[in-house]
């Protein structure tokens, strides 16, 4: 078990408006290559649906620790001390760039979740994908949105 150090945002990488399911995150992340990554868990705890729907794709404990059964893959090497979110979305409709494609539903609900999530979690660092590694998930600046919602 280990203290929750870091709350990751992430996207599916997925063409604007186009749905995706549970199903379709469970067999990306796990399903055996080359159909999936073969990962054990998925990437995500909860995924923000096109229309601000939240579904929570891993149970957890909501306390700042994580426990060996919360743990999700979203980040290499980071684990064990981060919860990871995902919204659907996050390149224009071609699927070849990224782009914010957050919907209105989308906006709202991320905002109130990671307002409620840093009011529970003050200490916990709120960031983007692409600040652990080279990509542009979540095809947002992170940073600036925190400010834009007074966080």
């Amino acid at each position: 078990m280990a203290k929750l150090q870091y709350f990751v945002i992430h996207c599916t990488a997925t063409p604007e408006g186009r749905a995706v399911s549970s199903a379709d995150i469970r067999r990306w992340h796990t399903a055996p290559s080359p159909v999936g990554h073969g990962w054990k868990q998925v990437g995500y705890t909860d995924m923000i649906h096109l229309d601000g729907r939240i579904e929570r794709l891993v149970r957890n404990n909501d306390d700042e620790n994580v426990d060996p059964w919360e743990i999700t893959n979203g980040v290499e090497g980071k684990n064990l001390v981060c919860r990871h979110i995902v919204y659907v979305g996050g390149m224009d409709k071609s699927g070849k760039t990224a782009q914010d494609t957050r919907t209105s539903a989308q906006l709202a609900a991320m905002e109130k979740f990671v307002k409620e999530f840093h009011k529970r979690f003050p200490r916990v660092k709120i960031v983007g994908h692409n600040a652990f590694a080279s990509k542009a998930c979540p095809s947002f600046d992170v940073a600036e949105w925190l400010r834009l919602i007074g966080l």
